[in-house]
């Protein structure tokens, strides 16, 4: 990964505490500030928005968003819960292979997505598709891959959204290492690297952890802890809560309500900018959770309740923003009707996009496995080729 045309930008700025253009409110005192947990205190988790929709200030991050801007965040978590609902039925109707479910992280991905600048790169796993939103990635793109007609389906490069990393953890040190030349490079832009509380027990994220506080390197580590790691659950993975972890590495780490959109975007506003002014790495983690199924082949019935689930949809990240823009005379019963009208067009190119994709190619998983062949990788296709044209048509059914 070359890191081109970033010496061509701003030189970057020296450290100190600043608010930039981002409309976050907060000091440097309080972001290297440590607080004493005692054994039985819950964490301190950063929310700007509560569930029913009621406004509430903190006294170290905030943002001051018009109306246009609060409706803009509603209409990007609306327009990516249904094309992800798409997705996930046209995997059910046999249009795609496996499906990655985002519903209920909405809040998570489209404010901390909303909170780039275009010269930001940004790592992702393979649930991003809300961040894909905002940066401009065409949702039908994102589906080729699942379908097995492409390696990714969208140029990492037109708008600094890299490839969806299918490795748990392995995008961590990827993000890591272009922070580190973007440093090099003396430029101001920061990197974000997105990760589950699953990836977070992967060798890969700690060498990440470590490289990035030495190297003081420009990114923000993005944690979408839903509590669950497929089927387990987050105590089961870690003694301290996940932002913590950052303490040992020397840099300071937040935890934010990840069910509420405006908190994300000041959260991260406030973690992108001090990479921008030199002071290193940031872990975010967003305290949400996943709605639905790990993958399309998961079955989280048989590991978690419904109680608990009915519990998380109480704080379900779009309906309290919807309670707030109602509740300030923000937006009408007409507008909302025009937003779902809008998802549901959305909803249609996509599936109209995916149902005019290639059948994907079935031997085309033996190319390029090595670089000059392998005897053994000839035998499997050989045998997977004769197995084809055991049937009649030619074409597995």
């Amino acid at each position: 990964m070359t890191v081109e045309g970033t010496a061509a930008r701003k030189p970057r700025r020296s450290s100190g505490a600043s608010t930039g253009s981002t409309g976050v409110k907060r000091s440097a005192s309080r972001a290297n500030a440590k607080k004493p947990q005692g054994k039985n205190s819950e964490p301190p988790l950063i929310q700007l928005l509560t569930p029913e929709g009621e406004r509430v200030q903190h006294p170290d991050y905030d943002v001051d968003l018009s109306p246009d801007e609060l409706r803009d965040l509603y209409r990007d978590m609306v327009m990516t819960r249904r094309f992800d609902g798409e997705a996930t039925a046209l995997q059910r109707q046999g249009e795609l292979g496996l499906w990655a479910s985002l519903l209920g992280q909405e809040a998570a991905q489209i404010g901390s997505g909303r909170a780039l600048r275009d010269d930001d790169y940004v790592f992702p796993t393979y649930r991003e598709h809300g961040v894909a939103w905002c940066r401009g990635v065409d949702p039908a793109n994102l589906l080729g891959m699942f379908r097995g007609v492409n390696n990714g389906g969208w140029d990492p490069n037109s708008n600094n959204f890299h490839l969806y990393t299918i490795v748990i953890g392995s995008q961590t040190l990827h993000a890591t290492g272009y922070a580190m030349g973007v440093a090099k490079d003396g430029a101001d832009s920061a990197v974000i690297a997105y990760f589950g509380d699953g990836a977070s027990s992967q060798g890969d994220v700690a060498e990440s952890f470590t490289f990035s506080a030495v190297y003081n390197a420009p990114v923000v580590f993005f944690c979408q802890n839903n509590q669950w790691a497929i089927s387990e659950p987050t105590e089961k993975q870690t003694r301290v809560p996940l932002y913590q972890r950052a303490q040992g590495y020397g840099f300071p780490g937040v935890r934010v309500d990840g069910n509420d959109v405006l908190a994300c975007l000041a959260v991260t506003r406030w973690a992108l900018e001090r990479a921008r002014n030199g002071e290193g790495p940031t872990l975010v983690e967003a305290f949400t959770y996943r709605m639905g199924a790990h993958t399309t082949s998961d079955d989280p019935t048989r590991y978690r309740t419904d109680d608990e689930r009915a519990a998380w949809e109480a704080k379900d990240p779009i309906l309290r923003l919807r309670r707030y823009l109602e509740a300030q005379g923000h937006a009408d019963a007409a507008w909302f009707d025009e937003v779902e009208a809008e998802s549901e067009t959305l909803g249609k190119r996509v599936r109209e996009a995916v149902r005019a994709m290639p059948d994907p190619d079935h031997m085309a998983m033996f190319e390029h496995v090595y670089a000059d062949g392998h005897a053994l990788v000839d035998e499997e296709r050989a045998q997977f080729a004769a197995y084809q044209a055991s049937f009649a048509d030619g074409e597995v059914k």
